[in-house]
């Protein structure tokens, strides 16, 4: 009997210890990693919810710059599962660097709109905004494309940050898209020759310019009028313009987005199907709208109060992947052009 009782121990202790080295297991997989260039105040509150609903914790790697660099030097040991990025830009540069691995789920291709997903699934939007002209409430109310930033009757009068900014490239890229280079040349020489000053500072930047009456127009993304009216001391700034969509009796608006991509070497591949999943549910879509005042890349799901607000727009229909690929011609034309100089 003595020695059927040891060896009976012998089994629990062995079975515990299976049971242990097992649950560590489950725990060191629940998890999925995050490299973001969405600030931490915009996509907190997304993880947050995640991580209450699934019990999967998300670590984050917050950066400005250097995240495809990073992806390079890591290899396949690379702990990163999901890529956020805040523009199309940097996500074809992911892809065209093939650090991003493609995602075939049935819930994001029908969900997602095709204009704003990659063809080979390895991007995808989050969230919308469009690429507005700001005007001096002083001018009343504009109907204006982004063609007339080169008419004359705005000599000295239009401010912008760089030219080279992601934002303003892929902005070039649609007019490239939509014209040819040798007519988008042309109209940016003209465009900078309308600005009052050399191209600098941030979008709200522009906006606190018109506000000092330092010029009358400026292009900014539409969630920095958002942000503006909802900060104390650039709300006035706000207050100084009007937000307009331009191009609405043509080809509509130019839309850029905010999107995410599963890293090629993911080693959490199933967490971070769950996340992206969870990142177009409409839980998660209805966060995005009322926290970064975007749009939601659902169309099931309404803007904010505040956005909505602002009026419906046309959207220009121009897949991303379009603008995209005249993204090197675009940085060649603003040089040609000697915009930021």
């Amino acid at each position: 009997m003595p020695k059927i009782t040891n060896i009976r121990k012998k089994i629990l202790l062995t079975f515990a210890s299976l049971l242990l080295i097992s649950s560590s297991l489950v725990q060191a997989n629940e998890e999925v990693n995050v490299y973001s260039y969405r600030q931490a105040f915009l996509v907190k509150p997304l993880f947050d919810k995640f991580t209450e609903n699934t019990g999967i914790k998300v670590n984050v790697i917050f950066a400005k710059t250097g995240m495809a660099e990073r992806l390079e030097r890591e290899g396949k040991y690379s702990p990163a599962d999901v890529l956020l990025t805040t523009d199309i830009s940097r996500l074809i540069e992911l892809h065209d660097r093939n650090l991003l691995q493609a995602n075939n789920a049935e819930v994001l291709l029908d969900i997602i709109p095709s204009q704003y997903r990659a063809k080979d699934n390895t991007w995808f939007a989050l969230t919308t905004r469009v690429r507005n002209i700001y005007s001096a409430k002083r001018l009343g109310t504009l109907d204006i494309n982004y063609e007339d930033l080169a008419d004359s009757k705005y000599q000295g009068r239009i401010c912008t940050r760089s030219g080279k900014h992601a934002y303003n490239i892929a902005l070039v890229s649609s007019m490239i898209a939509e014209h040819g280079s040798a007519e988008t040349l042309v109209w940016l020489e003209k465009f900078k020759a309308n600005l009052a000053r050399k191209p600098q500072g941030n979008d709200r930047g522009q906006v606190q310019a018109i506000h000092q009456n330092l010029c009358d127009i400026s292009l900014g993304n539409s969630y920095y009028f958002g942000r503006m009216l909802s900060d104390e001391k650039q709300k006035v700034w706000a207050e100084a313009v009007n937000i307009n969509f331009p191009n609405q009796s043509n080809r509509g608006a130019h839309v850029n987005i905010s999107g995410m991509g599963m890293a090629k070497f993911s080693p959490n591949n199933d967490n971070a199907k769950k996340l992206m999943a969870f990142l177009v549910s409409k839980e998660a879509q209805q966060l995005y709208a009322e926290t970064n005042v975007e749009y939601p890349v659902r169309v099931d799901v309404m803007p904010s109060e505040l956005v909505a607000s602002w009026g419906k727009f046309k959207a220009d229909d121009l897949p991303l992947e379009t603008i995209a690929k005249y993204r090197k011609e675009a940085l060649k034309l603003i040089d040609q052009a000697k915009f930021d100089l």
